[in-house]
């Protein structure tokens, strides 16, 4: 039988999609703009499933790849958190401007490679013509794509009944290179909180401590919301984190006397606690490191930063997940080899208070 359901999407526009499920047959479904098209495809449908004479592969043939990725961003995407949607409405965004004509019957595991390939070759955007050599993406940015990617067509297979099979499961991903673990020295970081100090922007360098401080993701600090600050108990909790899962981290010492001086001076018009663009703290961000004088440096290694003082200060591997947000270990093992070197020098103490002498 077939059922069909009237939509209404938020721009106000009226869809009708069609479900049919007749037994010993698998479902198939399709939306239409007009009630009498989706009754006459439904009839149409219906009988040839009876008569043998429909295949699956004509439902792709009637959906375009720019179709199936709208479809995803109204109906799937807002079930997200707002910073999963951010960054995944802009990677698919990236797939529809290079594959959106096509029909899904064409989606091939090599077409969708070739645009791989190509996404690996080009570099970030805002790095292309800045006069030094362009930023290329990364292998991981580039399977974080294809993992967007991927979630789409397993939708449009398993709920949609747009395809019989995801073309992704015979896409390789890119290998990775070995996370790397890049920190400041003590010096360099002494230099580089007295160039964000004296930076044109006031809320760089209450940021840059912060972030020293916690750990926390660019991305988390600045969705960080007044509302989520407990300055009495001395917690922040970031709600909008990468796994999607809340987290909580403690606000002490320096870190918190910096967020307690901006109190003083909040926005009316933005409740953030660092009212800062992604492109303005990149900016102010990399003249201050430029200024210190530091190679090699990238806000996102605050985060490795925090992680390596706290494995050199004692902490333990699970310890450190703990303060990142990580579910699992796997991401802090690189920071292995400094708890390594703080065990050993606990194991020595002890040796040398239990043997003393002999």
């Amino acid at each position: 039988m077939a059922n069909i359901e009237e939509r209404t999407a938020k721009d106000g526009e009226t869809s009708y999609r069609v479900l049919i499920r007749l037994k010993g047959h698998p479902a198939v479904s399709a939306t239409f703009k007009g009630k009498t098209k989706a009754k006459k495809w439904a009839s149409d449908t219906e009988s040839a499933i009876r008569d043998g004479r429909y295949f699956k592969t004509s439902e792709a043939a009637r959906h375009t790849f720019a179709e199936m990725i709208d479809r995803y961003l109204a109906d799937v995407m807002p079930r997200k958190s707002e910073r999963q949607q951010q960054l995944q409405t802009v990677q698919l965004g990236w797939w529809k401007d290079e594959l959106g004509p096509i029909t899904l019957d064409k989606l091939t595991p090599a077409v969708i490679v070739e645009k791989r390939d190509l996404l690996a070759r080009k570099p970030v955007p805002g790095f292309e013509t800045d006069g030094e050599t362009p930023r290329m993406r990364s292998a991981g940015s580039v399977n974080r794509h294809l993992a967007a990617l991927g979630h789409v067509l397993t939708i449009a297979v398993n709920e949609w009944a747009w395809l019989d099979d995801s073309p992704m499961r015979k896409v390789s991903k890119l290998k990775e290179a070995r996370g790397r673990v890049r920190f400041l020295s003590d010096d360099e970081r002494k230099k580089l909180l007295q160039t964000c100090k004296e930076s044109k922007d006031s809320h760089l360098y209450p940021l840059v401590v912060v972030a020293l401080s916690t750990g926390a993701r660019q991305g988390e600090l600045l969705g960080l919301h007044w509302s989520e600050v407990e300055l009495e108990r001395g917690v922040v909790v970031f709600l909008d984190t990468k796994n999607g899962e809340r987290r909580a981290a403690p606000l002490a010492g320096h870190a918190l006397d910096q967020v307690k001086e901006l109190t003083k001076v909040r926005r009316i018009d933005d409740d953030r606690v660092f009212p800062m663009t992604p492109g303005g703290l990149r900016w102010f961000f990399e003249k201050a490191v430029k200024s210190a004088s530091i190679e090699d440096f990238r806000f996102h290694d605050l985060r490795h930063s925090a992680a390596s003082y706290l494995a050199m200060n004692g902490a333990t591997l699970a310890e450190i997940a703990e303060v990142l947000g990580h579910k699992t270990l796997a991401m802090v093992k690189r920071y292995s080899h400094l708890t390594e070197q703080h065990t050993s020098k606990v194991v020595s103490k002890m040796n040398a208070a239990i043997f003393g002498g002999e």
